[in-house]
C-alpha cells in the first residue's frame, strides 16, 4: 500500500505518514545491542544525515597522514631547545604508547587532578621494570589523563643519551639529560618534569625486593625544585616489577657489556627476542597531593632541608605504593 492510499483511507490525517521500518540492530555475541548515535558539539544526537560516512574517515585520515609526511619532509615542524618534538610525539609515539597502556596493562589512574593545570611541577616516582617502561606509561598516563593534556619532560640517565637511536628518539619525545641545570629550566619555563630517584637501583632491583623503595640518592631534585619553587608532586606506580621479573644479574657480563646490570628472567634469555615482551600485568598510577615548595626558596642549599623533603617524598611514595597493591590482590588480573 502506498502512502496516498494510506491517507486516503483515513480522512483528516493528511499530515499522518507511516512509521518508519526500524533499523536492524547488530548481534555480538549472545545478544542484540541497539545502536545508539553518537552526540555532535551541541550535545544533542545528529540527525541520519549527519551521521560520519566511514569512507570520509578514512579519506580523512589518510589525509592527515600524508599532510604530517609532507611536513616531516619538507623540514615544516618545530623542535624545542632540548629537542622536543610535540608532534611527532603525539603523531607516533602516543598511539603507540596507548596500546599498551590501555589494552596490555590496562592501567588505572587515581588522583590526576593533583597534577597542576598550568605551570612548572617535578612529579617524582618510583622506578622499577628492568626496561623503565614505567616511565613511558606515566607519560602517556598524564597526555591521557590530565583535563589539559600536558607533556611530561622526563629526565634520563647518561646511558640513554649515549645510544645512537635510543638518544635521538628519547630527545624526539622530550626527554633530556637529568641534571638540575636542565631540570630547572624546563620548570622555569612551566612544563611538568619528571624524575625518578632510584635510578638503576630501581630498575635493575630483584624480584624478592619489588615495591621497596631504594635510595633516593643525593636529593639532587629536591634542590631543582626548591630553587625553581615548584611543587613536587609524588606518584607510586604498581604494575611494573611484573614485567620483566629479575631473578638474578649476571654482573660479569653486564660489565662486559657497559651496562647496569644483565637481568635474567623466567623469559629472558631463555627465549631469545620473545623474552623481550613484556608480562601482562595490571597497572595502578597513584598521583598524590603535591608538596608546596615556593616558601623554601632561600634554603635550597641547606643539605638538611634537602634531605627532609627527599624523605617526605620517598615516605609518601612507599606508602601509596602499600595503598595500592592492597587494591590490586591479583598482579594479572582485571
Amino acid at each position: 500500500m502506498s502512502q496516498d492510499e494510506f491517507r486516503g483511507m483515513l480522512p483528516g490525517h493528511a499530515d499522518f505518514t507511516l512509521p518508519r521500518r526500524a533499523e536492524p540492530v547488530r548481534v555480538n555475541g549472545r545478544r542484540p545491542i541497539p545502536e545508539v548515535p553518537s552526540m555532535n558539539s551541541n550535545g544533542h544526537h545528529p540527525a541520519p544525515d549527519e551521521q560520519p560516512d566511514p569512507i570520509d574517515l578514512w579519506d580523512q585520515r589518510v589525509a592527515r597522514g600524508l599532510a604530517f609526511l609532507r611536513r616531516r619532509f619538507a623540514g615544516s615542524y618545530e623542535v624545542d631547545e632540548f629537542g622536543f618534538d610535540p608532534e611527532l610525539n603525539d603523531a607516533v609515539f602516543q598511539p603507540l604508547l596507548r596500546v599498551l597502556y590501555h589494552d596490555w596493562f590496562r592501567t588505572e589512574v587515581f588522583g590526576i587532578e593533583h597534577v597542576p593545570k598550568d605551570g612548572g611541577a617535578l612529579v617524582v616516582a618510583n622506578h622499577s621494570g628492568t626496561f623503565a617502561l614505567d616511565a613511558l606509561m606515566l607519560g602517556t598516563a598524564i597526555r591521557d589523563r590530565h583535563p589539559q593534556e600536558r607533556h611530561l619532560r622526563l629526565l634520563g640517565a647518561d646511558l640513554v643519551f649515549r645510544m645512537p637511536v635510543v638518544s635521538e628518539l628519547a630527545r624526539k619525545s622530550g626527554a633530556t639529560v637529568a641534571c638540575n641545570p636542565d631540570a630547572e629550566r624546563l620548570m622555569s619555563t612551566g612544563e611538568l618534569v619528571g624524575v625518578f630517584p632510584e635510578g638503576f637501583k630501581g630498575i635493575g632491583k630483584r624480584f624478592a625486593d619489588r615495591y621497596k623503595l631504594q635510595r633516593f640518592g643525593r636529593g639532587g631534585f629536591v634542590s631543582a625544585a626548591l630553587r625553581t619553587g615548584t611543587p613536587i608532586v609524588p606518584v607510586a606506580i604498581v604494575g611494573a616489577e611484573e614485567i620483566y621479573p629479575i631473578l638474578a644479574d649476571v654482573k660479569p657480563l653486564a660489565r662486559l657489556l657497559g651496562v647496569p646490570y644483565f637481568p635474567v628472567t623466567p623469559t629472558f634469555p631463555w627465549l631469545g627476542p620473545l623474552g623481550l615482551v613484556p608480562l601482562p600485568s595490571k597497572w595502578l598510577i597513584q598521583f598524590c597531593p603535591p608538596i608546596p615548595t615556593e616558601h623554601l626558596t632561600d634554603l635550597a642549599d641547606d643539605p638538611m632541608v634537602v634531605y627532609n623533603l627527599a624523605d617526605q617524598v620517598r615516605e609518601t611514595i612507599q606508602a601509596a605504593l602499600l595503598e595500592l597493591l592492597e587494591k590490586r590482590p591479583d598482579p594479572f588480573g582485571l
